[in-house]
């Protein structure tokens, strides 16, 4: 008596589950590894599957390696959209959004790393995505509406945009990662380290929200 085959569904749940196992090994190897210096046969070899699979799954290297950084990218646009600006004051929304993507880039240093890899290959990867191409617009439409409401309340006084805020609480965020090592050998303290994460977690949100009440601007 031959077994009964399997459902379709179950099918496709076997085929997410292996699909979301390579995307999980190829994440750390692309990070350690960069691009050039991965292999998707190393690949294989850490999953249960094979390099044909990978293959047959993702189409090639560098369709694997798109697929790592689309991942990447929507899980921290995820969490950035998980802020509820709609019932926050202004300035706690800013606060938390910047505390936000401190933690998330803590907690995700693989993300750093695959994005100063992409960096150095000027995002022609990124480039490819189409699913990549407006990913950052939901994070610039949070702050837009956080700063609209500031400004509003009259919280906030700084005329600030958008994409430049973002990029201020990304570059600390992102830094305290990506530069632990350089700088830890150049000013003797790891800044990366557990001890010192509630103070500069405190920080980024007190520097957004203090330059955002006009600290610093010309008298």
């Amino acid at each position: 008596m031959q077994p009964a085959p399997r459902a379709a569904g179950e099918r496709q749940r076997d085929a997410d589950r292996t699909k979301a196992e390579i995307l999980d090994v190829a994440t750390r190897h692309f990070a350690t590894q960069g691009y050039a210096g991965a292999r998707v046969d190393e690949i294989a070899a850490l999953t249960r599957t094979t390099k044909r699979m990978i293959y047959y799954y993702f189409g090639s290297k560098e369709q694997l390696y798109i697929a790592v950084l689309e991942r990447a990218y929507a899980e921290v646009r995820a969490a950035e959209r998980a802020v509820d600006v709609e019932h926050l004051e202004p300035v706690e929304a800013i606060r938390t959004l910047a505390e936000l993507t401190f933690d998330h880039h803590d907690a995700h240093r693989d993300f750093i790393q695959l994005v100063a890899i992409e960096n150095i290959h000027r995002a022609e990867h990124i480039r490819k995505s189409p699913a990549l191409a407006n990913l950052g617009t939901p994070v610039i439409d949070i702050i837009s509406r956080i700063l609209a409401a500031g400004r509003a309340s009259g919280d906030f006084v700084t005329e600030a945009d958008a994409v430049d805020v973002h990029m201020m609480i990304s570059a600390f965020c992102v830094f305290r990662v990506a530069n632990q090592h350089t700088f830890g050998v150049l000013f003797g303290r790891d800044i990366a380290a557990p001890g010192d994460r509630d103070r500069l977690r405190a920080m980024v949100g007190e520097m957004v929200v203090a330059y955002l009440r006009g600290a610093g601007a010309p008298g």
